[in-house]
């Protein structure tokens, strides 16, 4: 059997590595850092698979291949809470919450009293929101890690270095610009903050004119707090701008986050092309697979099955664009 090396142990890398195993391979997987951690823009990912949200401003294919991830997630041994999605927003901006329903479907109006009854926390705060029953959400570093130890399982250990042989898969996410002149970072930001005195039970998205914020529970009180998108690409610190923004969001949502401890503040960029869909991209015997953009949990199932089928099978994949120049 052909040997195939996966560049990269990030959630598009193990997703990849996962699906050739799933189909007999033993792919050697080689990333300089060792695996996943704090190195990479998976580490800080939100972990919503929420694909009705994500037709506010994504194409109608983001939506059509994400529908099954919280499946593949689960079926892999990962949690996914499958509580939905509750879209809220300030009074002042209301004419936000009515864009995103004209935008988006598979949605129910919710009023103050139904918000109450999804959330008791947050009684009498909103007086209206959309509610997405069936979408879901992960704990990003635990999917991780439990894909790096399923692999390990079967003898696949991420290696630091080596010499990649016969086939590769480049799955080193913005690394890769190296050989993808096109692509690009987008800047996420995001704080975890630790607040035993709020109970939430799912993920909730907060709309603001210029920066869509989202709130996900972690549990035992902790949540993650995020910037969806920033187009500026770099990887620095989180600003005091967004740092702002993010604690007024928590605060705006819920007072008692006023008292939270920050447990970590941090920032990446995503990589992205510029349809912000992704690639898989065929050059010699390297077959790159990138830009999951802001969706990488939601897309990777789909974009790693794609994957493992080509190297498998030769079927050429919805995403393939071998000719790209």
């Amino acid at each position: 059997m052909t040997q195939i090396t996966v560049l990269g142990a990030g959630v598009m890398g193990l997703a990849i590595a996962t699906e050739l195993a799933a189909r007999g391979h033993t792919p050697r997987i080689i990333d300089p850092a060792g695996g996943p951690g704090n190195h990479a823009c998976s580490w800080r990912a939100g972990g919503m698979l929420a694909p009705y949200c994500e037709a506010e401003s994504a194409e109608p294919v983001v939506v059509r291949l994400g529908l099954d991830a919280a499946d593949w997630w689960q079926a892999q041994g990962v949690e996914v809470t499958r509580r939905g999605t509750l879209v809220l927003a300030p009074s002042r901006d209301r004419a936000e919450l009515d864009r995103f329903a004209r935008m988006t479907t598979e949605h129910r109006p919710v009023t103050g009293a139904e918000i109450a009854e999804l959330e008791p926390e947050l009684a009498g705060r909103f007086p209206r929101g959309l509610f997405f029953g069936t979408e879901a959400h992960l704990n990003p570093r635990d999917a991780l890690r439990v894909l790096r130890d399923r692999l390990a399982a079967r003898g696949m250990v991420i290696q630091t270095e080596g010499t990649p042989t016969d086939r590769v898969v480049d799955a080193r996410g913005l690394t890769a610009r190296d050989a993808l002149t096109d692509l690009r970072g987008v800047r996420g930001e995001m704080l975890v903050l630790r607040c035993p005195e709020v109970t939430l039970t799912r993920t909730v998205r907060l709309l603001h004119p210029r920066i869509p914020l989202y709130i996900v529970p972690r549990g035992d009180g902790i949540y993650m707090i995020g910037a969806t998108m920033l187009e500026t690409g770099g990887k620095h610190r989180v600003t005091a701008r967004s740092a702002v923004e993010m604690l007024s969001a928590a605060y705006a949502l819920h007072s008692g986050f006023a008292e939270a401890e920050i447990m970590e503040l941090g920032a990446d960029a995503r990589p992205a092309f510029p349809d912000n869909l992704p690639r898989l991209r065929r050059r010699g015997n390297t077959l790159f697979a990138n830009g999951l953009y802001r969706h990488g949990y939601l897309l990777a199932p789909a974009v790693a099955r794609m994957a493992a089928e080509y190297l498998t099978t030769g079927r050429k994949p919805e995403f393939m664009d071998e000719d790209h120049p």
